[in-house]
């Protein structure tokens, strides 16, 4: 038995139960010892749950109520989707062990929709784009053959890249920050980035999850010495406060709907990816279809969900497929546990008027890293995929395309008004759509090779 395997034998009897139970989707666990185990899951994506709703809040340039009923509203369908993803409700649900938070991959999308149409236009859109995913979900074997691989492996890249601007936008102090650029939100911003990184290389094992909760811990401490915190939010704050339902008017904008509507097939992409990985890595098996069209159904369903309470869409958690892969715990009851914590963690005022009070510049150090690891989380696909002549041609055009045409959103001027709001500033959905085209146009992979042969 390696050492790691031992550590990990001694920390389940620590707790009084057996790797093999924890190893186990359904064994008969505690649930009060399951706790420390669930509790882990949780600690893993809170920060990454919660950091969308900082920087679209910001956005939208929201009050610091609408923030914090925003934030709580994270955390209660975070809980409730990964409940849902547990166990599951007729064909919704993988009832594998995964861990339900709010998706990154809508921010960008978001962002622009707040500064054209206002939130409202984004609630409206999550409400509608929740129901497509639904739908997919339920009819997946009939579509995702058209989504190779390599489709999925742009999707997460451009994802990725179409953050960073909005990450360096949070290191600066936030977008319309009357400091912007400071002295002090860049210090801020490097002494949280910092945190984060040493964090990552001193630490071992699962504490190496918590890197980024650490470098906003430290930033956070940091800024309140500065004077960067506003702490009136807590003056007459509620000791419980129960999460408020349709706290924001929907407003249904075709161009709107339709621009999530485009992530919402993307994120479906992306959850045929996380259950496969999830499975491999927990259970040593590949995903059965039911559990495959599960796991996007129940992301579909709880998107909508979300949207009823003013919140972002979800997706499952690649942070939490990594800890399963670190630790080997997939017991469902363990990580109930988890997905209970955060439900009752939305109840708590408190802990949302914390996040909001914490400065833009300690988020933006914190999750520029987080935002490049997700490009080379879509490198890492890419090559998964493959680096056929094919391959690198759909990957090639679709990301000078997704990524160059979008930052020349002037080249779109003769387009009509609706496709201007979708495509013009989302390189997402133009690398997406770029992509699944030239997979079906292009020949095979044997055409290539032959075309190359005869030119020599």
């Amino acid at each position: 038995m390696s050492t790691e395997q031992e550590k990990k034998q001694d920390h389940a009897k620590s707790a009084g139960i057996s790797m093999e139970a924890l190893t186990s989707l359904d064994a008969p666990v505690s649930f009060w010892k399951g706790i420390p185990f669930g509790l882990q899951h949780v600690m893993a994506m809170f920060v990454a749950n919660l950091a969308p709703i900082f920087i679209v809040a910001s956005a939208a340039k929201m009050t610091p109520a609408q923030s914090a009923t925003v934030i709580q509203a994270g955390l209660l369908v975070a809980g409730l989707g990964t409940c849902l993803q547990l166990y599951g409700a007729w064909r919704i649900g993988s009832r594998l062990p995964m861990v339900t938070g709010i998706s990154f991959t809508y921010v960008a999308a978001a962002v622009a929709i707040c500064a054209d149409k206002g939130y409202g236009a984004v609630v409206g859109a999550v409400l509608v784009g929740g129901l497509l995913e639904l739908v997919l979900g339920l009819t997946a074997q009939y579509w995702r053959r058209f989504v190779p691989p390599i489709v999925s492996a742009i999707v997460v890249t451009s994802i990725g890249f179409s953050l960073l601007n909005v990450g360096a936008t949070s290191f600066g102090g936030g977008s319309g920050a009357k400091d912007f650029g400071s002295w002090e939100n860049l210090t801020l911003g490097l002494i949280s980035l910092v945190a984060c990184l040493a964090f990552q290389l001193l630490m071992k094992g699962t504490l190496k999850q918590l890197s980024v909760l650490f470098g906003l811990v430290v930033g956070y401490v940091v800024a309140v010495c500065m004077g960067k915190v506003d702490f009136s939010g807590f003056q007459g704050l509620a000791i419980v406060s129960v999460p408020q339902f349709m706290p924001f008017k929907p407003v249904f904008d075709p161009g709107a709907i339709i621009s999530l509507a485009l992530l919402y097939v993307v994120s479906s992409v992306e959850v045929l990816g996380d259950t496969a990985a999830l499975t491999k890595v927990g259970l040593n098996r590949l995903p059965t279809e039911k559990e495959t069209a599960g796991a996007i159904a129940g992301d579909g369903l709880i998107s909508s969900v979300s949207g009823l309470f003013g919140c972002l869409p979800l997706t499952s958690f690649a942070q939490n497929i990594g800890l399963v892969a670190m630790t080997k715990v997939v017991n469902r009851k363990v990580i109930l546990s988890g997905g209970l914590i955060l439900i009752l963690a939305s109840f708590v005022p408190a802990i949302a008027e914390v996040f909001n009070s914490l400065p833009q510049a300690v988020l933006g150090g914190c999750t520029i890293m987080m935002f490049g690891n997700i490009i080379l989380s879509g490198f890492q696909m890419i090559a998964e995929a493959g680096f056929t002549q094919r391959n690198i041609t759909i990957a090639a055009l679709s990301l000078t395309i997704g990524i160059g045409f979008t930052q020349v959103s002037d080249i779109f001027a003769h387009f009509p008004a609706l496709f201007q709001q979708i495509f013009a500033s989302n390189c997402i959905a133009v690398a997406f759509v770029v992509a699944v085209i030239l997979n079906a146009v292009l020949p095979s992979e044997e055409h290539f090779l032959a075309a190359r042969s005869e030119e020599q």
